[in-house]
């Protein structure tokens, strides 16, 4: 090649991606396109002025001050991603590839939606002192001195945020009071049966739980229940659920679903071009288990951003590479009342459930198969039931129902096709 002559860049490969949300979701979808080789302009949105942040740890170390803080550590100057922070996006405009915001309008060629979810508030609780949210790293900070004043404390909901900071609540010195209008804990998310031994754990360590108590309203210093019964309340958390942070895509042509979610493809791409959406605010139609998965949950967030990357990268370099699928086995994990719970899977149209192990002891597992194939398992400190159990999700593998149910027997023996 001769000194004059030069390679030109594929400008393809210099379209401008502008990320909506620096959670989890957003940064490693940025982060995912510099490790695969985007070259191309590459911006983040977020709506909170703080540095990208991890969430998990809210509800642990930093709600209970042995972390001041939870920023991802990530350079992201020397990978030369273009941080937007305290900017709210208002609104999209796709036939002018263009976002609205209040700071003015943000051009894009491709846009990644990684809005997350927002808390769902109690009717009637919006402004009433006292009561709070744990989402964001504002919300943990408010909380703080909550514990440190060891106030009485009632969470309203025993789903897994409420859990987590009922715990948290009671390391504090906190009395502790949980509501849940349910009759159980983690009602619509567990099986009755399995949510019926985590029901106990709140009075072993010393929280009251009170089910099948909605709450009628919350005054200035109590929680009113429906019955007519009034407990007293030096703070008031609220964990009732988790929605989709979409109300900015209203009128945008981008397809949602009843709960709100972007729909995404296979490929996690919206029902406009050059829009793909990740995390928390979008869901998938999952090959694996035949239904839409919506995923409030660390580990989707880390993971569906790596697809999204290689397929904006894959579509602008030629226009026709073949699309990466994102089908993934969901995985979670929650730290509540000394114990370590982890779910693998999806256990939504499971035909068989089988214990392993005591759910009084404090280590247990619960597999769920479909024609005789594992699909979903929950462990209490059996870590090794959960690693087991996902590959063999993965693999979409076949068990013994008898072995499977001997918890001394490892689940991946139990495995009854071939490998």
């Amino acid at each position: 090649m001769s000194e004059q002559q030069t390679v030109q860049p594929d400008r393809r490969t210099e379209r401008r991606v502008v990320i909506v949300g620096a959670g989890m979701a957003g940064v490693q979808t940025a982060v995912a396109l510099r490790e695969q080789g985007f070259t191309g302009p590459v911006a983040l949105i977020g709506a909170e002025p703080h540095q990208p942040y991890d969430r998990p740890p809210l509800s642990k170390a930093v709600l209970l001050g042995t972390a001041e803080g939870s920023a991802f550590d990530i350079d992201f100057e020397e990978l030369d991603i273009e941080l937007q922070l305290g900017r709210d996006v208002t609104g999209v405009r796709a036939d002018a590839h263009e976002l609205d915001t209040l700071a003015g309008p943000v051009p894009y060629d491709v846009l990644v939606i990684a809005s997350g979810a927002e808390p769902v508030m109690l009717p009637g609780s919006e402004g009433v002192p006292g009561v709070h949210l744990l989402r964001t790293l504002d919300d943990a900070a408010r909380l703080r001195p909550v514990l440190d004043q060891q106030h009485t404390v009632v969470v309203v909901g025993a789903g897994w945020i409420g859990a987590e900071f009922a715990t948290a609540a009671r390391a504090a010195g906190c009395e502790v009071t949980v509501v849940e209008a349910a009759d159980l804990p983690l009602a619509g998310v567990l099986p009755a049966e399995v949510a019926a031994p985590m029901a106990r754990w709140y009075a072993q360590s010393g929280a009251e739980l009170l089910t099948g108590a909605p709450v009628a309203r919350i005054e200035p210093g109590s929680v009113v229940l429906a019955d007519g019964r009034t407990v007293a309340a030096g703070a008031v958390v609220v964990g009732i659920g988790a929605r989709p942070a979409t109300g900015w895509l209203a009128g945008s042509g981008i397809a949602l679903g009843p709960d709100g979610s972007v729909t995404t493809d296979a490929a996690l791409r919206t029902s406009l071009p050059d829009v793909y959406a990740v995390g928390d605010c979008a869901s998938f139609p999952s090959a694996r288990y035949g239904t839409r998965l919506l995923v409030h949950h660390w580990d989707n967030a880390v993971q569906g951003p790596r697809t999204a990357a290689a397929n904006i990268i894959g579509a602008g370099a030629d226009g026709a590479s073949q699309l990466l699928t994102y089908d993934p086995v969901p995985y979670f994990w929650s730290e509540q009342f000394d114990r370590f719970v982890q779910y693998a899977g999806h256990h939504g149209d499971a035909d068989t459930l089988l214990w392993r192990g005591d759910p009084a002891d404090p280590a247990w597992s619960v597999c769920w198969l479909r024609d005789g194939a594992l699909v979903a398992v929950l462990a209490v400190g059996r870590p090794r039931d959960l690693a087991q159990g996902r590959k063999l999700i993965e693999a979409g593998a076949r068990l013994d129902p008898v072995r499977a149910a001997d918890p001394a027997v490892p689940l991946k023996s139990a495995r009854v096709d071939a490998p």
